[in-house]
């Protein structure tokens, strides 16, 4: 069985199409967003989705979110006495995701479609795949977020002849892409993004905001309030306030004191400028590339829960002369998406046949010595394949020796959009040997193939002898090896998951000792009461008992809590 995955940066998605349509699978409690977090309690057991995030404020020590951002890096996460990699982390909620869909349909599922950030790198798609592995799953396509939607669209509304941009903002990337739909096609013009610009910085924005007002708080308490993500829960919440009234109260206990200040819708705006400003030149560029007026497009669909944000919908309104197009849940179309992907990929009866075509979202090149008035100048960047080019690709640069009798010619296989060769993403190196000859005369045509999940075959001949030197890409810095994966494989085997059907009990435990942290006197005491109650029940093991606790507890904790689920 093949599902649809959307790894997003605050919450992930599992679909899958039958009966004609894309299907959202729900977690055990009910949900179908997923929160992208991952924890341990104090057995050493691992949490992830809501139980986990429940304790960000109570654990930050103990709890991660927002890992995606630091997928192919080498950066790790300490959650208390383990350390993670990002792809670890991301295996964890694949892993849910997966059991989820397991329990829904009611057999193993091996095979997925998994959507990645349009504007990701070669390391960061990498890294999804090796997380993927982790997890269990075999990928049977990486799938750019906006594609995903384009695609979700474009069997929605079936409306022939159709251009439109896709404005992805996510929890921590952003991406937007011009898509065309006609005769069963749907084409991706181009793409641009950001994988460093979403939802998780305007958060970020009300956090500085609220304590750049707390004049009783010294620099060291600030600092130490945003390094333990005590004010998230509350900035996060205040930003969806925010989007139904014109402003929140945002209110901290830290210490023995309550900060309390308000913030206005037009406080934030105005504190989002730099953001808003950064949100435009994906936009801009997106539009060149494509050779594209704004007034030409057809639609403008907005996408990622981050685009709920009434900020983020007037800039767009603004910027276009018209409102944008919201007839899928912005959260879900992604999902949506790679779910009709996948039944693609299958060959599903039920679903009409749907060509879908890709661009690079990155130029591909190497770094080449140019000789300029004279000079000769290191370091350039040399692209073979330019961003936006449609995938499956293939493209020769033609280069030559720049000293007498060179007898190699050394590729370094760079990504990016940098004039300056070594400013641009390393993917590789190839060693090409040729004669010795003077500078200019031995020359070499490079090769780069380019295929749809990602792969790059590279290929150089040398012109003179016809002898020939390929390469599938090797290792890119910061990617897993072989024995990393391995060596992780066991460790996340030795790892203890609470059972699925345990997930909901240890959500109310969790969601009832942040309450107890967020209030005082008389409502801290009755929460103190009930969590005892809920958890003699517990040990009881009565399933009967159990159940009704549960809808009992759960109806008590949601008379005094705010809402914020998902």
């Amino acid at each position: 069985m093949m599902i649809g995955i959307d790894l997003g940066t605050t919450n992930s998605l599992v679909g899958v199409f039958r009966d004609g349509d894309a299907t959202l699978i729900p977690n055990a409690l009910g949900h179908v967003l997923t929160p992208s977090a991952v924890g341990v309690d104090e057995q050493g057991n691992m949490l992830v989705g809501l139980p986990a995030r429940e304790r960000i404020a109570t654990h930050p020590d103990h709890t991660a979110i927002a890992f995606k951002r630091w997928m192919g890096t080498d950066k790790t996460l300490m959650l208390g006495k383990k350390r993670f990699r990002p792809e670890e982390l991301s295996a964890l909620v694949l892993g849910a995701l997966k059991r989820d869909a397991e329990a829904f349909l009611g057999e193993p599922v091996t095979e997925a479609v998994i959507s990645v950030p349009a504007y990701f790198n070669e390391a960061q798609r990498k890294a999804t795949k090796t997380a993927a592995e982790l997890a269990g799953l075999k990928v049977e396509r990486l799938l750019n977020e906006p594609t995903a939607a384009g695609l979700a669209y474009g069997l929605a509304e079936r409306q022939e002849m159709s251009t439109f941009l896709v404005f992805d903002l996510g929890g921590g990337t952003f991406d937007v892409s011009v898509l065309e739909y006609f005769e069963g096609v749907v084409e991706v013009r181009a793409s641009a993004g950001d994988t460093r610009l979403g939802g998780e910085d305007f958060v970020q924005v009300l956090i500085r905001l609220f304590l750049e007002r707390c004049k009783a708080l010294s620099a060291a308490d600030r600092e130490r309030i945003e390094r333990d993500q005590s004010l998230w829960r509350i900035a996060e919440q205040a930003k969806r306030d925010l989007g139904e009234h014109e402003q929140v109260v945002m209110r901290l206990r830290f210490g023995d004191a309550t900060h309390e200040h308000t913030i206005t819708r037009a406080d934030f705006e105005a504190a989002c400028a730099d953001l808003l400003q950064r949100l435009r030149h994906p936009i801009e560029r997106a539009l060149k590339d494509a050779q594209l007026d704004p007034g030409a497009l057809t639609e403008i669909v907005l996408v990622g829960g981050a685009s709920r944000m009434p900020v983020v919908r007037q800039m767009v309104t603004r910027l276009f002369g018209r409102l944008p197009l919201r007839h899928i849940n912005p959260d879900e179309t992604v999902a949506r998406g790679a779910a009709i992907q996948a039944a693609l990929k299958a060959r599903d009866a039920a679903l009409d046949e749907v060509v879908l075509t890709d661009v690079m979202p990155f130029s591909l090149g190497i770094i080449i010595s140019q000789e300029t008035g004279g000079r000769r100048i290191p370091d350039r960047f040399s692209p073979i394949i330019e961003r936006n080019t449609p995938v499956p690709v293939s493209r020769v640069g033609s280069y030559c020796t720049v000293r007498d009798q060179q007898a190699a010619i050394f590729l370094d296989i760079r990504q990016g959009e940098s004039p300056v060769g070594s400013d641009n993403l390393k993917l590789g190196e190839l060693e090409m040997p040729v004669a010795a000859l003077p500078a200019g005369e031995a020359n070499v045509d490079v090769r780069f193939t380019y295929d749809v999940n990602g792969l790059l075959d590279i290929e150089v001949t040398d012109t003179r002898t016809g002898h020939k030197v390929s390469t599938v890409i090797k290792q890119s810095e910061n990617v897993m090896t072989e024995a990393q994966i391995a060596e992780a494989l066991a460790k996340l085997a030795d790892l203890k998951v609470h059972p699925r059907e345990k997930q909901e009990n240890i959500y109310l435990v969790n969601r009832a000792k942040r309450l107890y942290e967020d209030n005082l006197g008389e409502v801290r005491q009755q929460i103190l009461d009930w969590l005892s109650r809920f958890e003699g029940i517990l040990e009881s093991q009565d399933e009967r008992r159990i159940r009704q606790a549960r809808t009992d507890f759960a109806a008590a904790l949601d008379s005094i809590d705010r809402g914020f689920i998902l």
